[in-house]
């Protein structure tokens, strides 16, 4: 019913940084069922913005620490080397998608993510794609995340008609209720 991707290296945990990610994992979800459409690879490039030091981590006191001690010749290279757009081939990769979720997400790929009407999500590192798509599917068939209803809407409007869950094998099993939980 809705594509939701993750940055994921591991395609299990939500773990990596949208700009810097060289994998993306894209599922379609409906209520109760989610289905995976694909891997997105893309070439390891290294983060060049003042969040670049940044770890992603849940250790609070390394996962704030920001080098801002450049040398003069750092930042003369960097001012030198016009920035590479590493976000053109995801933005691409994610056409049709809704939201992606990812444990870090810079402000101008935010910005760029909204323009292309995808909701942009930034989760603690180590967030289950299983757990989130659980949670995508009880939002699709209880409600509860206005993203959720507004892309719901939004693939309504544009389907052909009403998609069923699609059970071939090849997916996932997911909650449509607070009772399942149990």
């Amino acid at each position: 019913m809705i594509k939701v991707a993750f940055a994921s290296n591991d395609r299990v945990n939500v773990n990596l940084h949208f700009g810097a990610a060289d994998t993306l994992v894209v599922y379609d979800v409906s209520p109760g069922y989610a289905e995976l459409l694909g891997v997105g690879e893309f070439v390891k490039v290294d983060m060049k913005g003042e969040n670049r030091l940044k770890a992603l981590s849940t250790d609070e006191e390394t996962a704030n620490v920001v080098d801002l001690q450049l040398s003069a010749e750092e930042l003369e290279r960097l001012a030198a080397k016009p920035p590479e757009d590493k976000v053109i081939a995801k933005l691409e990769f994610l056409d049709g998608c809704s939201a992606i979720y990812a444990a870090s997400i810079g402000t101008s790929s935010i910005k760029r993510l909204i323009a292309a009407g995808i909701q942009p999500i930034i989760v603690g590192t180590g967030q289950t794609i299983e757990d989130l798509l659980n949670e995508v599917s009880l939002a699709l068939h209880c409600g509860g995340l206005s993203w959720v209803e507004r892309a719901r809407a939004k693939a309504e409007r544009t389907a052909q008609a009403p998609a069923a869950p699609r059970e071939t094998g090849g997916g996932l099993r997911l909650i449509t209720s607070i009772d399942e939980l149990e």
